[in-house]
């Protein structure tokens, strides 16, 4: 290759490194007056319409949001690469190590190395135009005993804030309370917003950080429907989970009641989760399905994000009813035995609805603070009707927990339910209990 071919690339790279940093944003956390905080991105007021999760970005879009966070940085050059691509900002997750996955905090060695892994992460990134935020760890005192924790949270916060004079810093705990929010304000002195990931409890966060004298801004990192640990469970012991529906409009009340009303000290939310998982089932805190379709809680997400509507609105749950009774809450089952079971569904749009049902043991690979889970693997042959509004459930010979799923979708978006329900041998065929108050034999917990 010639001197002059050399040279000539040298300049080209030299003219791109030095375009995409001119396009650096300066973000900066402003105090207009006492407790009425505003992010900056380049001297203009940055609300954070967020969504939790790297895929489907331009659903993002789409739907409103502005920003999206992650959790680690496995993926963070692409990430932010198509973030900015699509004119989006990035809360970049640095993945703080948890002492309930075995790591030591004690160990001052392994800490280091932590922390300057974190070093040569923010020097790789901290130019990049889609940056808004750094994230340092997410739930980290989750059934944990070591408060060091909290000093090598810090400690990073503070290597950061020394490498990168145009970015935030935030940190993430599971919920808050008194006890967490005195760790927050004592020890994590160099992070600039909190970061509460919560679920129902999101109604008590303002109050907690108001009676801890908080003086800070926060943002909801994560929100959405009620926790699988939150919710009413069966006398068995399954979570019952809403159906999308029912998340919908826990999306739209816990934003209109309990996150836009206070932007003044919440600068913004990250909905949860943009994508699909297994936790606790298929279905509980995504917000596609498994088939990549958007749900209803998006349709609710766009409107508080723009306060409008899509044009094409998702499918409708109404009910389920299990011979002919909406008392499913419950149920307890012989084996070997058809059972009758309707779904009423609506589209607002008039759209032609596709319908389909599954059948799963319930899940026992359960984890704790988002952790990877298993799927367990489908029944087949017990559903007569299995693409129909109404069927015939033949229960499984064995005893145990059961979780019947419908699916239903318009061709782009998606509704489901479930319903838990438990096979007990003791019952013949003519029988199927509603527990109600009456005492039946002890089932595990």
């Amino acid at each position: 290759m010639s001197a002059l071919r050399i040279g000539l690339i040298k300049v080209f790279i030299c003219l791109l490194t030095s375009s995409i940093f001119s396009q650096t944003s300066v973000v900066q956390v402003v105090e207009n007056s006492p407790k009425n905080w505003e992010l900056h991105v380049d001297g203009e007021p940055f609300y954070i319409k967020g969504a939790g999760g790297e895929t489907e970005l331009i659903k993002v879009v789409e739907a409103g949001g502005n920003t999206i966070r992650t959790w680690g940085t496995e993926n963070a050059q692409s990430v932010l690469d198509n973030a900015h691509e699509l004119g989006i900002k990035v809360m970049l997750g640095l993945w703080v190590q948890h002492e309930r996955h075995g790591f030591d905090y004690n160990h001052v060695a392994k800490v280091n190395m932590q922390l300057e892994r974190f070093r040569n992460e923010v020097i790789k990134y901290k130019d990049h135009p889609a940056l808004l935020i750094w994230c340092v760890g997410n739930e980290y005192e989750l059934n944990y005993s070591n408060e060091k924790v909290w000093g090598a949270v810090n400690d990073i916060a503070k290597m950061i804030q020394h490498e990168d004079a145009n970015h935030p810093v935030a940190t993430v705990t599971a919920g808050t309370n008194s006890d967490k929010l005195k760790f927050v304000m004592d020890e994590l002195t160099d992070i600039d917003i909190y970061g509460i990931n919560t679920y129902a409890d999101v109604v008590n966060v303002k109050s907690i950080l108001d009676k801890g004298g908080y003086d800070k801004p926060y943002m909801i990192t994560e929100w959405g429907p009620t926790g699988h640990w939150e919710i009413e469970k069966t006398i068995w012991g399954s979570s019952i989970e809403q159906n999308s529906t029912e998340k919908a409009a826990s999306y739209l009340n816990r934003y209109s009641e309990n996150i836009g009303p206070y932007k003044s000290t919440c600068i913004g939310s990250f909905a949860f989760l943009w994508g699909q998982k297994q936790e606790y089932t298929s279905t509980w805190y995504g917000l596609f399905g498994e088939n990549g379709m958007p749900t209803e809680a998006i349709d609710v997400l766009q409107y508080c994000w723009t306060n409008e509507y899509p044009e094409n609105r998702a499918p409708t749950i109404e009910k389920i009813l299990f011979r002919k009774s909406e008392d499913i809450k419950n149920l307890i089952l012989a084996p070997a035995t058809f059972y009758d079971v309707e779904v009423i569904a609506n589209d607002l749009n008039g759209d032609v609805l596709n319908i389909k049902w599954e059948l799963y043991p319930e899940s026992t690979d359960l984890k704790t603070g988002g952790d990877v889970e298993g799927k367990p693997p489908i029944i087949p042959g017990k559903i007569k009707g299995v693409n129909s509004s109404s069927i015939k459930l033949k229960t499984p010979k064995s005893e145990g927990r059961y979780r019947l799923f419908v699916f239903i979708d318009d061709g782009e978006k998606l509704a489901y339910a479930n319903i838990p329900f438990y096979v007990d041998p003791s019952l013949d065929s003519t029988q199927s209990v509603k527990f109600k108050k009456q005492k039946l034999k002890p089932y595990e917990n």
